[in-house]
């Protein structure tokens, strides 16, 4: 039922428009748990570090990671301690559910896709669980963090913070404008106004809204072999396209402006990948970022046949968000 209500995020269909009251009260509900953290009726954790969220308003990715990943690295640039938190999305619970730090050797399975992701490509300190609080004290405990950012967690109001950066799809933005379950919103388009800052990825941005381009221009090859290639030397060649991502298209998209013959093959986001899913009888394979760190294992394994590349994702955020971030962290700093 879910996976119909999902044709329907962009333009309704009939099914969305069933749905439509249940979008309603959960849209309520969600009011009225913002107004209760704003009252104090809900209690919020302040922990000792200067808190930066980056989150959003849709169930999907929307390019939150990749802007975490590049502001984790801008703050070690100039020589702050930060630290990443995240919940682990479909991670494996053997731990129980408090914090768990990501170390090296450590799988997606056990950690979820994006904290490992973020972990390998910056090397701060990362930790997940289902409260961030706890995940932000064991990393300010531990390593002496004066910087947590959160991966996602605009909606987790039981962690106070002391900016809130919201990252909206340009291609998609809102979709329907509908709350779930009739539209892709975890809360009312209302709650942007608690944003501090507001990026676009992609184009589309408007007044008064960051705008931000990621780009690709090299694959790095899975499992040895040659390490590196520009994407120009894919032109021409007919490669199988893995993307398992809240935007699969957009990757699609990014490859054939190379000059490739892609043959797309999306996947839900989070998707925990089997050897089925890989094996493309010896072609090649490039894949995201994200994906990668949860196939390594298979291919090397010899579990799935072909030549896999992945794909990494380049960032510059623009200098003036950078701008904007650092001089609230100094304000922060400084109270």
């Amino acid at each position: 039922m879910l996976r119909e209500l999902r044709r329907g995020w962009r333009r309704p269909r009939w099914r969305n428009r069933l749905a439509y009251p249940l979008s309603l009260l959960y849209a309520g509900l969600m009011r009225a748990r913002a107004q209760a953290y704003r009252r104090g009726l809900l209690r919020s954790r302040r922990v000792a570090a200067t808190v930066v969220v980056v989150g959003n308003l849709t169930v999907g990715g929307a390019g939150k990671t990749p802007l975490v990943i590049a502001l984790a690295r801008a703050c070690k640039a100039r020589g702050m301690n930060p630290g990443v938190i995240a919940r682990g999305y479909r991670a494996e619970r053997k731990h129980g559910t408090g914090a768990r730090e990501v170390a090296d050797g450590m799988s997606a399975r056990e950690v979820g896709d994006e904290p490992l992701l973020i972990f390998r490509s910056c090397r701060v300190p990362v930790a997940v669980g289902r409260s961030r609080a706890q995940s932000a004290q064991l990393l300010i405990d531990k390593h002496r963090c004066d910087i947590v950012i959160s991966d996602d967690g605009f909606q987790h109001l039981a962690l106070r913070r002391d900016l809130d950066i919201v990252v909206i799809d340009g291609e998609r933005r809102f979709g329907n404008n509908w709350c779930l379950p009739a539209g892709p919103l975890r809360e009312p388009p209302s709650a942007l106004a608690r944003a501090d800052m507001v990026v676009v990825n992609g184009a589309g941005a408007r007044n008064g809204e960051f705008s931000l381009e990621a780009r690709i221009e090299h694959a790095v090859q899975i499992g040895g072999g040659r390490p590196e290639r520009a994407l120009g030397e894919f032109k021409g060649a007919r490669v199988h396209a893995v993307a398992g991502t809240g935007n699969p298209g957009r990757f699609f998209r990014q490859l054939r402006a190379h000059g490739m013959e892609v043959v797309p093959h999306p996947f839900p986001d989070h998707h925990h990948f089997a050897a089925a899913d890989l094996d493309f009888a010896g072609g090649t394979v490039l894949l995201t970022e994200k994906d990668a760190v949860k196939c390594e294992p298979l291919i090397a394994a010899g579990a799935a046949r072909g030549a896999y590349w992945t794909v990494p994702l380049l960032l510059t955020p623009p200098p003036a968000l950078l701008r904007a971030v650092f001089d609230r962290i100094e304000r922060c700093a400084s109270t």
